[in-house]
């Protein structure tokens, strides 16, 4: 658990993977934008409320525990869910 710690794009990696059907489908992409990192999240089609959930709350979920590795690193991390 350690390395995902670290490397928040793991951390949402590993996260995703647990959720969904087709792990192999789920791919995360991080893009620098100046003073905000996004990690894009791309998952099977099919899966898309999987990790959404109902109402957003695990798709909300995810991005608080994005924000809180974000304050430790002392960076602004922001997530998107792609269609």
């Amino acid at each position: 658990m350690t390395e995902q710690a670290a490397n928040p794009k793991a951390l949402i990696e590993h996260v995703a993977k647990a959720l969904v059907n087709a792990p192999d489908q789920v791919i995360v992409e991080e893009v620098d934008e100046g003073d905000e990192l996004v990690f894009e999240l791309e998952v099977a089609e099919d899966d898309m409320g999987r990790v959404i959930g109902k109402s957003g709350k695990i798709a909300r979920a995810m991005r608080n525990v994005l924000k809180a590795a974000g304050e430790k690193a002392g960076r602004r991390y922001e997530l998107e869910i792609l269609e």
